[in-house]
């Protein structure tokens, strides 16, 4: 057996069971051996979309997604989806060839851009060590959440290995137990509290910690939130005041301002979800717990830092608790705020006027009259600009699962491919990318990949033939905004090229096509071509528009 044959069959031995990417001379081979090994492979048609979809497979599955490169060029297309993914903590490898040979034209410092990019990179070093280069390195995404670059030389893929050769085994690491004395502190801080909150970020989403979270909830008093990745995580408890941050309803950012502790369960507590600081009193204590001790107290001071695991660190607490016969405690869950809760607290329980018209639709209409038509049963990706917030918070999701936002590196552009990425994660759900213009047309290669594979995606652009966040940042009465202003795209009709069903919408009514779709059992995709209103910035990007 050759190296590169070697590589593709452990990885699916190891449980990879989808890879993405574009296939060249590099990685023709490996890529070959995943998919005779059992792996599905997802041809994307550049290798910036294949990065995407990674990633976004990765975070609504759960398992390990492996992107195929071809040395060089094949690498450095697909850069801007590896540094969302490294930034995010996605378990996600990426499988590239290296040409090492300085005189050859694919040649570059492929370990130092990796390690640039924020990921761990690694090699596959020699005939006698590949297949343990390839189960350390897979080990590294599932144990740690990382993401990995493992670049495999192309002289080394094509030797002979040897067949005795097998794997190492890298047993999956639990995480890590709280101190004792961490937990008696945080008891302390949680007794002492009369208005606690608890936000929960993505690692939380860990297996078993929202129900631990949930209970050491009930036991001291605490509204529960999370942050934008992990929405809908707290759907079905009446206690939940939905996302902490840029996006909070007014009711939500006034009970969180109002807390007197504040408790980020593996979250960042950075300055999207707590904008800028001004959500948390001045008075109030703050404790966050994390598997990774350099993130923690990372973007703002802590009055407890605890190191250990979601589900490990509230079960701890919550143990205590009882054993102590201080579990039943009113706290925050008084009946007025109960009260103020049921009245309506998500952006699409808040009346607004309609400022639709001239043939524009107010963007708030859109997405609330979208939320009714649509099934329950969906996965909301969304791509950056000033656009985002809408169908971030007018567009209900069923769970944690049914939110993809691939934000942390904030790039325009990878809407499409996350949507895609997500729709093959969870294939039983509606698949909705929602996309600026811009961002639409930045990524559209990957169109023709949701037509190939009969993806019945919903793609909703906003079109403000703008870069909406630019044009409301810099202002009318400040520098000519002609370099970030277009003339008026007619995306529909470039949607239907591709093989898509497609509808201008201006108002309410052109969405019955939409409505025809739905019941089509459709089998390619459909995109709005939303001509909205765009006269100032939306209320996320006036609340949190900074670098």
């Amino acid at each position: 057996m050759l190296v590169h044959n070697a590589i593709g069959c452990t990885l699916v031995d190891l449980g990879v069971t989808t890879v993405f990417g574009v296939v060249g001379s590099g990685n023709f081979h490996f890529t070959n051996a995943m998919v005779e090994r059992g792996a599905r492979f997802i041809a994307a048609r550049h290798e910036g979309g294949a990065a995407t979809m990674a990633d976004a497979f990765a975070r609504m599955s759960g398992e390990v997604a492996v992107l195929s490169l071809h040395q060089g060029c094949g690498f450095t297309n697909a850069l801007t989806g590896i540094a969302e993914a490294a930034k995010s903590n996605t378990p996600m490898l990426v499988l590239t060839a290296e040409a090492t040979e300085p005189s050859s034209n694919f040649f570059i410092d492929q370990q130092g851009i990796g390690d640039g990019l924020g990921a761990v990179t690694m090699r596959v070093r020699s005939p006698k060590t590949a297949v343990d280069d390839v189960a350390r390195a897979f080990a590294m995404c599932r144990n740690h959440q990382r993401t990995v670059v493992l670049n495999v030389p192309l002289d080394v893929q094509d030797m002979e290995l040897d067949s005795s050769l097998t794997p190492r085994t890298f047993e999956r690491i639990s995480a890590p137990q709280p101190s004792p004395a961490d937990v008696a502190r945080f008891v302390e801080l949680l007794l002492a509290a009369e208005r606690p909150v608890f936000v929960a970020g993505r690692g939380s989403r860990a297996e078993g910690s929202k129900d631990a979270i949930l209970q050491l909830a009930e036991q001291s008093g605490a509204l529960v939130a999370t942050s934008a990745v992990s929405r809908g995580m707290f759907n079905d408890d009446p206690w939940s005041i939905d996302v902490s941050g840029g996006f909070s309803s007014p009711l939500t950012a006034e009970l969180i301002a109002q807390a007197d502790l504040i408790v980020g369960f593996g979250c960042a507590l950075n300055m999207w979800t707590m904008r800028h600081g001004k959500l948390i009193a001045d008075d109030a204590a703050v404790v966050q717990i994390d598997t990774d001790p350099a993130a923690i107290g990372m973007h703002r001071d802590v009055t407890l830092g605890l190191w250990g695991g979601v589900a490990e660190t509230a079960r701890a607490t919550s143990a205590w608790l009882e054993a102590h016969g201080r579990s039943h405690r009113e706290g925050y869950r008084t009946a007025d705020v109960k009260s103020r809760i049921g009245m309506g607290l998500r952006w699409n329980e808040i009346e607004f006027t309609d400022e639709s018209g001239e043939g524009l639709i107010d963007p708030r209409t859109l997405s609330a009259e979208l939320n009714k038509i649509l099934p329950t049963e969906r996965i909301v990706s969304v791509d950056s600009g000033n656009f985002l917030g809408y169908p971030s918070m007018y567009l209900d999701v069923p769970d944690e699962y049914g939110f993809c936002f691939t934000q942390a590196f904030q790039s325009v552009g990878l809407g499409l491919a996350t949507g895609l990425g997500a729709a093959i994660a969870q294939p039983h759900r509606l698949p909705i990318a929602a996309c600026g213009d811009g961002g639409f047309l930045m990524g559209i290669s990957e169109l023709e990949t949701a037509v190939r594979l009969k993806i019945p995606l919903l793609v909703i652009v906003y079109n403000d033939s703008m870069y909406g966040a630019e044009v409301h940042h810099f202002g009318t009465d400040g520098p000519p905004l002609d370099s970030v202003t277009f003339p008026d795209t007619d995306i529909a009709a470039i949607a239907r090229g591709y093989g898509c069903e497609a509808a201008t919408v201006r108002d309410v009514s052109d969405l019955s096509e939409l409505e025809s779709w739905l019941s089509s059992n459709p089998q390619r995709p459909f995109v709005i071509d939303a001509k909205i209103v765009s006269r100032e910035g939306s209320w996320w990007l006036q609340e949190a528009f900074g670098h």
